[in-house]
């Protein structure tokens, strides 16, 4: 087969960030992405904020410092440096190169600090496919390809549009598949269903970070947008109108969740103002949708919501980054955004856009160009290597089928470990322990004798990675014996400083966690 220097395996900002890089090497570059590159993912479908601020010293450290208690005391100035300096030169390239009409304030100077994602990403595919990338749409990965000595030297692809299989050949691959949210209906992100770490795992790289992946967006209780800074100008109510004390966006999701448990919950977003209401429809419409069709005014009328998972996609574990050009540890593959832990800049919390869009644009041109460089030195001699496939579950059953589970079956079944808020939110370990337990039942039937015999490969595929995701971040967070960062636990309630590490996992059929220092301006936090 032919090979390529580069394959980027997802079309979101981190895959297109990181093919432009990646050509400007030289490298022939392919860009494969599960849905249509430009307009399927996370930020495709919505406005999000950008972690872009000034190159003053002041400013910078107070963005630093601002998320360092919230995420827990585990994330990396030096990191942080880099990421506030990408994010700002790629902000201004996609304004100067790409035409991102990005608006003008009063004082006449351009406001780069967020994008409309509809907009943002068109402009991605068409600088993309402008710089010589080949863009297959609707082909996902199932696996990656190894050669003799462990090096990820291609991936195996399915054509959504034939149900062909698709071998692709590639000196250095480039991961950009999103984080998982479990199929739970959030805006957008039913492509992301962990299938990026899951091949990498397979291919023996680690995670870390798993433990903070139980963010949950606020939605009303009709729709699957989520957009939470909206809520920050919300009052909350119980099913009989009295306010639900403690109730809030920041802070007081918990509560939410608890009475959801129960009954129903309402607000109203009455707390903004004329000003505030007229911004909030310019920088979101598609929020304002579904009210206007009902004849709900969400300023003045009560409407119920409900919390919908967002994993890792709001969360901030991934894949374990081994080095300053995103390298995974293993030879040739490399990755970018959310599929990649973002403790490194943000700890144990994030949210919506801000520092996971700056990291996607940061980590994807750092991945691409490392990746180019990486073909090149590798050199052309490369393409008569031996690959096969390193993909197990859903691919290679190991024992019988006749008592497996299907995929669909496999995935209600993660999702009734993982959806419920008093076992992935309100985390306790009476509950996460049987969750666990039922979640290992679902791997050893999985990987016994699920098969894509008849079905969509991908599908069973994804339904294997987001048990393997389950039971990766459920393994962490029993691990994690305190409250930091998002990663909660109810029988843990304080932050306990012997534990100020991050916790590495590895494994698919036994799972393993290990702690790992945290280190800051090249020296070792001892408290936090």
């Amino acid at each position: 087969m032919t090979e390529i220097d580069v394959l980027v395996l997802g079309g979101g900002p981190a895959g297109t960030w990181a093919a432009l890089k990646a050509a400007t090497t030289g490298a022939s570059v392919t860009l494969a992405d599960k849905g249509f590159c430009g307009s399927s993912g996370a930020t495709a479908a919505a406005g999000t904020g950008i972690w872009y601020v000034e190159p003053e010293a002041e400013l910078r450290e107070r963005a630093m410092a601002s998320r360092e208690a919230l995420g827990g005391y585990l994330a990396d100035r030096e990191w942080m440096a880099r990421v506030l300096d990408e994010t700002y030169a790629r902000v201004d390239e996609l304004a100067d190169q790409g035409r991102y009409p990005f608006p003008v304030g009063p004082d006449g100077r351009s406001r780069r600090t967020g994008v409309q994602g509809p907009e943002y990403m068109k402009r991605q595919r068409l600088r993309v496919l402008r710089a010589g990338v080949r863009v297959l749409d609707h082909t996902p990965a199932l696996e990656l390809l190894r050669t003799a000595d462990g090096s990820v030297a291609g991936a195996r692809l399915h054509r959504l549009a034939d149900g062909t299989r698709v071998d692709i050949a590639a000196r250095a691959v480039v991961l950009a598949t999103g984080g998982c949210a479990f199929l739970s209906k959030t805006l957008g992100c039913d492509v992301n269903t962990g299938d990026g770490a899951l091949m990498a795992a397979e291919a023996g790289a680690e995670l870390s970070g798993m433990e903070f992946s139980n963010a949950y967006a606020i939605a009303p209780e009709f729709t699957s947008v989520t957009k939470t800074a909206y809520y920050g100008f919300a009052t909350f109510y119980q099913r009989d109108g009295a306010p639900l004390e403690g109730a809030s966006s920041k802070g007081g999701r918990s509560v939410i969740a608890r009475t959801l448990l129960t009954e129903p919950v309402y607000c109203t977003l009455d707390r903004a103002d004329a000003d505030q209401r007229r911004a909030m429809r310019l920088g979101q419409p598609n929020f304002f949708l579904t009210f206007d069709r009902l004849g709900i005014d969400p300023f003045t009328d009560r409407f119920p919501i409900t919390l919908l998972l967002e994993g890792t996609v709001r969360g901030t574990g991934g894949i374990r980054v081994a080095d300053t050009d995103c390298r995974t540890g293993v030879p040739g593959l490399y990755v970018a955004g959310d599929v990649a832990t973002r403790e490194l800049i943000c700890g144990g919390f994030t949210g919506g856009g801000s520092h996971n869009a700056a990291w996607a644009m940061s980590s994807g041109s750092w991945a691409g160009a490392a990746a180019g460089h990486y073909a090149q030195r590798l050199g052309r001699g490369s393409g008569e290597r031996k690959r096969v496939g390193a993909g197990g579950v859903g691919l290679r059953p190991t024992g019988t089928r006749d008592a497996a589970l299907t995929h669909t079956e496999i995935i209600a079944a993660v999702q009734r470990e993982v959806l419920p808020y008093d076992k992935n939110y309100l985390r306790h370990g009476d509950r996460l322990r049987p969750a666990l337990a039922a979640l290992d039942e679902v791997w050893r039937s999985a990987r016994d004798g699920l098969d894509h015999t008849g079905a969509d490969p991908s599908k069973v595929r994804s339904a294997a990675a987001m048990t393997a995701h389950a039971r990766w971040m459920y393994n962490a967070a029993l691990a994690r014996t305190e409250s930091r960062g998002m990663a909660r636990r109810e029988e843990y309630p304080d932050l306990d400083p012997g534990q100020h590490h991050r916790l590495v996992v590895g494994g698919l059929d036994e799972i393993w966690t290990a702690p790992e220092p945290v280190f800051l301006a090249g020296k070792q936090r001892v408290s936090a």
